[in-house]
C-alpha cells in the first residue's frame, strides 16, 4: 500500500478545511485584479509599465518606515470600516451604512474636538468616543427598522447615508463653520489623535494612536463572534431568526445591538479621519468613500476580523504604491482605484473560484488514489 505523501496531506487539508479554500480565492482575486492593472499598464505606456507595477507593488518600502507609517496611516479607517461591515455581516445584516456612521460620527468628534477643550489630556479621548457613540446611534436605527418593522437594512442604511451627509453640512454651516476658509474649524490641538513614538519611529509620518485602536477593535471583535455566548447568539440570529427565537434567543435585541456596534466601528473611522492636522470637515454634498471601500475589505477579508486587519493593511499598501506611481511616472490615480474594482469583481467571483478549487482538489486526490496498486 502506497504510503501518504506532504501532496497527500495538503489535498486532504484543504479539501477538509473551508476556510483554506476561502483564503485561497481571496489570493486569486487580488492576483487576478494586479494582473488587470499590469495589463491596462502595458495598453497605455508599455515601457514604463512593468517599472510602475513594480512601485504598486513595493511602494510602501520606498522611504523606509515613513512609507510604511504612512501606508499604516491610510489602512487604518479602511480597517474599521471594514470591521463594522464585516461584524454586521457575521450576524446575518449587510451594513451598506457605514459612510453615513462615519459621516455622523465625523462630525460629532470634530464638534466635540473644537468645543470641549476643558477636557485637558482626556480631550481627544472623548472627541473619538463621541464620534463612536454618534456612529453608534447611527447604525442603530436601521437595527430597530429591522428588527421590530422588518424593514430592509441595506435600504433604511442607504437612506440614512444621505442623511447623515446633509446633516453633517447643515451642522458644519451653523456651528463650526470657519467662512474665512469656507470649512469647518480644525480640532483643538488637545484633540488631535497623537503620535507619540510613531513619529520618532516611522521618521515623521502621519501614523499615530489609531493604529491601536484598529487593532484592538479587531482583537474584541473575533473575540466577541469567537468566544462569547453572545457572539454565538449574534450569529445564530443572523444564520436563522426564527430558530433563534425558538431557542430563547431575543432576536430583536440581538439585530440591534448589531447595527449598534458597527455603527459604533464605523464612528471610530470618522473620528480617527478627522481628529489630525490638515484634515477639515468641508459644506460639499459627496459621501465619504473610506465607508464603501470597507465593503470591499470585508468582501477580501472573508468578513473575518483577523481577515479584515490583513485586507485592510493590503489596501494602504495599494494606496502609497498608487501614491508613488503617480510621483514616479505618468500613469493617472485612478489606475489604483481599477485595480481595486478589479480586485472586489474577482471577489464577487469567490464562490465559483472555492467551487473550482474544490473540485480540481478532489480530482487530484482522486487521480492519485486511483495510482494505488490493487492488493
Amino acid at each position: 500500500m502506497r504510503e501518504k505523501t506532504w501532496v497527500d496531506g495538503l489535498l486532504d487539508y484543504f479539501l477538509d478545511s473551508s476556510t483554506a479554500v476561502k483564503i485561497l480565492a481571496s489570493i486569486i482575486a487580488i492576483i487576478g485584479g494586479l494582473l488587470v492593472g499590469l495589463v491596462i499598464m502595458l495598453v497605455l505606456d508599455p515601457s514604463r509599465a512593468f517599472a510602475g507595477f513594480s512601485t504598486i507593488l513595493f511602494g510602501l518600502f520606498r522611504n523606509g518606515t515613513q512609507s510604511i507609517g504612512n501606508m499604516l496611516y491610510y489602512a487604518v479607517p479602511i480597517i474599521l470600516t471594514g470591521l463594522s461591515v464585516a461584524f454586521a455581516f457575521r450576524t446575518g445584516l449587510f451594513n451598506i451604512g457605514a459612510t453615513g456612521q462615519l459621516t455622523f460620527g465625523a462630525f460629532f468628534a470634530v464638534y466635540v474636538g473644537i468645543n470641549w477643550t476643558f477636557l485637558g489630556s482626556f480631550h481627544w479621548v472623548v472627541a473619538l468616543l463621541a464620534g463612536g457613540l454618534a456612529g453608534a446611534f447611527w447604525g442603530m436605527i436601521p437595527g430597530m427598522l429591522k428588527a421590530f418593522r422588518n424593514v430592509n437594512e441595506v435600504v433604511a442604511s442607504i437612506m440614512l447615508n444621505y442623511v447623515a451627509m446633509y446633516f453633517s453640512t447643515l451642522m458644519v454651516k451653523t456651528l463650526i463653520y470657519n467662512r474665512s476658509v469656507a470649512r469647518a474649524f480644525g480640532p483643538a490641538e488637545s484633540a488631535l489623535i497623537p503620535k507619540g513614538f510613531f513619529d520618532t519611529l516611522t521618521n515623521g509620518s502621519s501614523l499615530n494612536y489609531g493604529l491601536f485602536v484598529a487593532f484592538l477593535v479587531t482583537a474584541i471583535l473575533h473575540i466577541i463572534l469567537s468566544k462569547t455566548t453572545f457572539g454565538f447568539q449574534l450569529k445564530s440570529v443572523g444564520f436563522n431568526r426564527d430558530a433563534s427565537r425558538y431557542a430563547g434567543m431575543n432576536e430583536k435585541r440581538n439585530i440591534i445591538l448589531a447595527m449598534t456596534i458597527a455603527g459604533f466601528v464605523s464612528g471610530l473611522a470618522g473620528a480617527i479621519m478627522f481628529l489630525v492636522p490638515g484634515r477639515f470637515l468641508t459644506i460639499e454634498s459627496n459621501l465619504l468613500q473610506e465607508g464603501f471601500t470597507g465593503i470591499a475589505v470585508s468582501l477580501l477579508g472573508l468578513s473575518s476580523p483577523i481577515g479584515v486587519l490583513i485586507a485592510g493593511i493590503f489596501y494602504g499598501s495599494l494606496e502609497i504604491g498608487g501614491f508613488y506611481l503617480q510621483v514616479t511616472t505618468n500613469f493617472v490615480p485612478e489606475l489604483i482605484e481599477i485595480i481595486i474594482a478589479a480586485i472586489i469583481y474577482i471577489s464577487a467571483l469567490a464562490l465559483f473560484f472555492q467551487n473550482a478549487i474544490y473540485k480540481t482538489l478532489k480530482k487530484r486526490k482522486d487521480a492519485r488514489l486511483a495510482e494505488v496498486p490493487h492488493e
